[in-house]
């Protein structure tokens, strides 16, 4: 790509324990309309998370990210939330909750591969 495209991404967290507003980042959810990417990439630190919670569920965790994961990437086995399309999509997985899997606020930005700066963030922001 040779010219800069506006992309929109947030910051997937875990929250083990509601109540006391900890979190962890363990993803970053990216997506750019005009190159037609949406993706999710995660890594779960389980000595983090067993830091904050050592009775946290990894397994559990690890079913919600992989549903994330497959929502955004439009795997038909994901249901169909996984059928929207991809700004739906997107939207649906970063609207605000109350729940052990939760994300920041969207943060937009201009790059000129989605791919390589979803990578970028998801090194500076979780990695």
């Amino acid at each position: 790509m040779s010219e800069r495209t506006v992309y929109e991404y947030a910051v997937i967290r875990v929250v083990p324990r509601v109540e006391r507003e900890e979190f962890l980042n363990v993803g970053v959810a990216l997506y750019c309309k005009k190159q037609r990417y949406a993706a999710v990439k995660f890594f779960i630190d389980a000595n983090k998370c067993r830091a904050i919670d050592p009775d946290i569920d990894l397994a559990l965790i690890l079913a919600h990210l992989d549903s994330f994961q497959q929502i955004c990437a439009g795997d038909k086995k994901a249901g169909k939330l996984a059928l929207l399309e991809q700004a739906e999509r997107f939207r649906w997985l970063t609207a605000k909750r109350s729940t052990l899997i939760q994300c920041s606020p969207i943060h937009p930005g201009l790059c000129f591969s989605a791919d390589e700066t979803h990578q970028e963030l998801f090194e500076k922001l979780v990695l």
